[in-house]
């Protein structure tokens, strides 16, 4: 199947032919009147736009034709979807009992990276990082007469980072060996006794290993002071275990308590377990597409750009949040100063977004997924196109979105009865904003609830009133606007509480003062 990007590079051409003909048959253009040309260059036109009608359709049924091959083998005995997914599937709510399909596919960036246009602004990102190292560089010279990069900022949040990871070793055994060995338990083939015997010390090793997940990492990080950047792989850690557990035994235990009814008991290998630990999804099946080989240079291209976006983050809180945050709290608090603040953080805010979409959800997924042969790279959908807040959920971070999709709307519906669509949506807002809003309190080391309002409040209005019925540039314009204020929102409050957290420590600890927003009351 031809890529997007070649489909978009070969319409180009095209049209690049249509305005610029052959330098021979320039020549004998001009002794032909201008009607004929005109006529000519329209026949032309016809024809592209013709064959451009052509390919749509042939990409149509070979999309449908590869959607039924995929869906002749099932996975996990489930079910198959009843209806083929169409072109606008990206934008209409799917339907109860749709399975998440892995096929190879490229990251939609990689396709679009193949376009000069696209690789042009990726080297304007890179322009702006060169001149944010200029600027630093520049300014230390003509400060302190050094020519040195200030790197304080990214020591500090990565310090103690040898520390997490020998943490990350006992929470990653525990997740290998615990629910694998409780469901090796449930289908052993045994009757009465014995087997309930195996279900109660299956469930005690999940307990164990939910408590090993929950109370190590969190003990750590209280414990030994870790900074922001050492917290971020404990917790992002944390949250991925406990999803990719709870996948495995979400689509493997109904399997062999099914086949206890006498279909036989088949366990899944424990190879194929150890692979999804470390694949880019969040959905367990027993074999996953695979490429035929693995490019190291490709791998080691976008290591280095994740690098790359970390040093630019560092860079922008640096250079546009630190010296506006830092000795905000010791001035009167004003809402004029307030609504300053978010107007000045909308900018380092959406560049802060942007970083983090490109240097996780492509270049890290990405990486591994080329390290082990991964073969749908599909992380992400164009979500940058988005007219709709409910379109733009689904898009921006399809791993998560699959997870809830499956395991919280989806079961909801399966509880609560296909008619609990509206409560099983915010059964998934909820646990969203809950994980949210422990990602950032575990990350920053205080309670600050502005991800729980942000989700929970502004988060479902925009999805009900923004829906998929709203197209058009203007309100694509309007998700931007949003995007860019929430943005400023975020960065502006966590920098404010963050700051008031040093200079107003509390005096006694207490319930209420650690669930108290110290940005409130700070103001020395």
């Amino acid at each position: 199947m031809e890529p997007r990007a070649a489909r978009m590079r070969k319409r180009e051409g095209q049209r690049g032919e249509q305005e610029d003909p052959p330098s021979g048959k320039g020549n004998t253009e001009t002794h032909r009147g201008p009607d004929l040309v005109q006529w000519t260059r329209q026949m032309e036109a016809v024809k592209t736009q013709l064959l451009e009608q052509a390919q749509g359709q042939l990409m149509e049924l070979l999309d449908r034709a590869m959607w039924e091959a995929v869906q002749s083998y099932p996975p996990q005995g489930r079910p198959l979807p009843s209806v083929p997914p169409d072109s606008s599937s990206k934008t209409r709510e799917p339907s109860l009992g749709k399975q998440k399909v892995f096929i190879i596919r490229k990251s939609l960036l990689d396709e679009l990276m193949e376009v000069q246009h696209f690789r042009t602004i990726y080297h304007m990102f890179i322009a702006g990082l060169c001149v944010f190292i200029i600027n630093t560089l520049a300014i230390d010279f003509i400060d302190e007469g050094r020519l040195m990069l200030e790197s304080d900022l990214l020591i500090f949040s990565f310090g103690q980072l040898p520390l997490a990871l020998m943490t990350w070793v006992p929470m990653f055994l525990s997740t290998l060996l615990a629910p694998y060995q409780a469901l090796r338990l449930w289908a052993r083939p045994q009757a009465g006794g014995a087997w309930t015997l195996g279900v109660g010390l299956g469930c005690a090793l999940l307990a164990a290993h939910t408590a090993v997940l929950g109370v190590l990492p969190v003990h750590v990080a209280v414990d030994y002071q870790l900074p922001p950047a050492s917290r971020c792989v404990l917790v992002f850690e944390q949250v991925r275990l406990l999803m990719k557990s709870y996948s495995f035994l979400r689509e493997a235990v109904p399997g062999i308590f099914c086949a206890r009814g006498g279909r036989g008991i088949r366990a899944p290998s424990f190879s194929s377990y150890l692979y999804f630990l470390f694949c880019p999804t969040l959905i367990y099946r027993e074999t996953y597409p695979r490429t035929p080989s693995v490019r190291w240079n490709y791998v080691a291209k976008n290591f280095a750009q994740a690098l790359g976006c970390v040093l630019y983050a560092c860079f922008i809180l640096g250079r546009l949040c630190v010296p506006v945050f830092a000795n905000m709290s010791q001035e009167p608090f004003s809402t004029r100063a307030l609504v300053l603040s978010i107007m000045h953080a909308t900018l380092p805010g959406i560049f802060m977004l942007l970083l983090i979409f490109f240097a996780f959800l492509h270049c890290w997924l990405n990486a591994f997924a080329e390290m082990l042969r991964f073969g749908d790279r599909m992380f992400y959908q164009d979500w940058w196109n988005s007219t709709s807040f409910s379109n733009y959920y689904r898009t921006w971070n399809v791993v998560v979105h699959d997870w809830l999709y499956s395991y919280i709307y989806q079961d909801g519906l399966r509880l609560l009865g296909g008619r609990a669509r509206g409560v099983a949506m915010l059964g998934v807002f909820l646990v969203s904003a809950v994980v949210h809003e422990y990602i950032f309190c575990f990350v920053l080391g205080f309670f600050y609830p502005v991800m729980l309002m942000l989700f929970l409040v502004f988060g479902v209005l925009l999805n009900f009133t923004m829906h998929d019925r709203h197209t058009g540039p203007a309100w694509n314009v309007l998700m931007w606007t949003m995007l860019f204020l929430g943005q400023g929102i975020q960065v502006s409050l966590y920098c404010q509480e963050w700051y008031a957290q040093r200079h107003c420590p509390l005096a006694q600890t207490t319930f209420w003062g650690l669930m108290t927003p110290r940005s409130w009351s700070c103001h020395t």
